[in-house]
């Protein structure tokens, strides 16, 4: 992949833009169905709570083996947790110098509740609301499902754009496949708690924030 070649750009929100681990930490630790369980859980035991899985690589509530299911479900439905995820330090300021460089940017955000999902990113990324589409889509019953890979379709139709000049930064390993099935150029997001990527993949360019890849997408 040619970064220059790149016009388009998919943020994913969670682990890219927004910090979804803050969220479940203070979630667990703060929930009054889990904090009594999980009061004293340190930070760098969250993987050991939420064992990451191989196609995830990324820690998600709901990998937990006895709880994942309820944890999901309370998570969704109590928005100050569900909306405690902070933006990572310069969001907002990349963003800005990428569309003043002439960018399309979007968000891809999957979620099981999209009107809560919208809200959210409406709010926390209102400074940018001007010129960065804000797109959810609905989860299926699995995680791993087509659902990127559809949206991103229709988002190439709907707004006009090339997938050979797109690319979608995500953290988690199966949208790296929804990226290259859909057509766009996969990049990953990395964090202290993602696992490597599968050696398949391991061409795909990797940073640990955004201002990491808009120096790759400059050249620097």
């Amino acid at each position: 992949m040619n970064p220059s070649s790149i016009k388009n750009i998919f943020w994913d929100v969670d682990g890219v833009l927004a910090d979804l681990n803050h969220a479940y930490y203070h979630f667990l630790t703060g929930h009054p169905n889990y904090r009594d369980q999980f009061k004293d859980l340190k930070w760098e035991q969250l993987p050991e709570v939420l064992p990451i899985l191989p196609e995830y690589g990324a820690l998600e509530l709901k990998t937990h083996p006895e709880l994942g299911t309820e944890m999901d479900r309370d998570f969704c439905a109590d928005q100050t947790f569900f909306r405690d995820r902070p933006l990572y330090p310069k969001v907002i300021e990349v963003l800005n110098e990428l569309n003043q460089l002439g960018y399309r940017q979007f968000t891809m955000s999957a979620t099981f509740d999209v009107e809560a999902k919208t809200a959210y990113l409406r709010d926390i990324l209102s400074p940018v609301i001007d010129f960065l589409t804000i797109e959810c889509v609905q989860h299926g019953e699995f995680m791993h499902d087509t659902a990127k890979i559809d949206r991103l379709r229709d988002c190439y139709q709907k707004y006009n754009l090339s997938p050979k000049e797109t690319i979608l930064v995500d953290d988690r390993i199966y949208n790296q496949y929804a990226a290259i099935e859909s057509g766009a150029h996969p990049v990953r997001m990395r964090c202290e708690f993602t696992t490597d990527s599968p050696t398949e993949l391991s061409w795909i360019p990797e940073f640990a924030n955004i201002e990491e890849v808009k120096d790759w997408l400059l050249g620097r």
